[in-house]
């Protein structure tokens, strides 16, 4: 995504970027959209930045869309992605304090008010196995009376029958368990595992972790933005 992301930066366009996986048919990611203006925003991004307070940990950051659009309404914001291209986009558009680096490295150690993930930031943790590690390295970020905002969506829908009912496997994995493969220039991407959690799940997620989970807005396509707190 890195070389989409700096070719369009460059030259105001990019090839198309495919998103292949096993469990759907194949996409593309119109990566103007990762360039996108805060009035071009989904609803509940713009939610998510009306929200925000403090020091900012734009996480998963990318092009820079949301790290942008706070720092220009006077927000201290980091922005951290793992991609060296999109880390290298991110200055040249103006972001003070960005690192290529991974959330799970160790070497991050600041605290910061607000941590933001966006565009299905539950994604990072991959696996529902790999959730409470997620949270709980967030919580060590996380400055006193600090928040998490975060959005996922209930893959649900995808299985659902016009009757209500449900074709789901209970004796399988997840259903919100995902892989990926982005395809770029005709180059493959590794693949990658991409998680994505019904609000339930999130918020009992977090009480395992000693966090308060809110469900502040939720979207028109089984997407939500919830909001995370440490139990007090």
């Amino acid at each position: 995504m890195g070389s989409a992301i700096s070719d369009y930066y460059k030259n105001g366009r990019a090839a198309h970027l495919r998103v292949l996986s096993s469990m759907f048919e194949e996409d593309e990611m119109p990566i103007a959209h990762l360039f996108r203006s805060e009035q071009e925003m989904p609803q509940l991004e713009k939610r998510a930045l009306t929200l925000v307070r403090g020091r900012v940990l734009d996480v998963g950051a990318g092009a820079g869309c949301h790290a942008i659009a706070l720092q220009e309404n006077g927000f201290e914001v980091k922005a951290i992605d793992i991609s060296p291209l999109s880390c290298d986009v991110m200055k040249a558009r103006g972001i003070e304090d960005v690192e290529c680096v991974n959330l799970f490295d160790t070497q991050l150690q600041s605290k910061f008010d607000t941590i933001l993930l966006l565009m299905n930031g539950t994604g990072i943790a991959g696996k529902l196995s790999r959730l409470p590690l997620l949270l709980n390295r967030l919580k060590e970020l996380m400055a006193e009376g600090a928040q998490i905002l975060i959005d996922s969506s209930d893959l649900k829908y995808i299985y659902e029958n016009e009757d209500g009912s449900m074709d789901i496997d209970l004796g399988g994995n997840y259903y919100g368990e995902v892989d990926y493969q982005m395809v770029y220039k005709n180059v493959k991407g590794d693949s990658f595992d991409w998680l994505y959690v019904d609000p339930t799940l999130l918020t009992a997620s977090c009480e395992q972790c000693g966090l308060k989970c809110e469900i502040i807005e939720k979207g028109e396509h089984y997407d939500y933005l919830a909001q995370i707190t440490v139990t007090k």
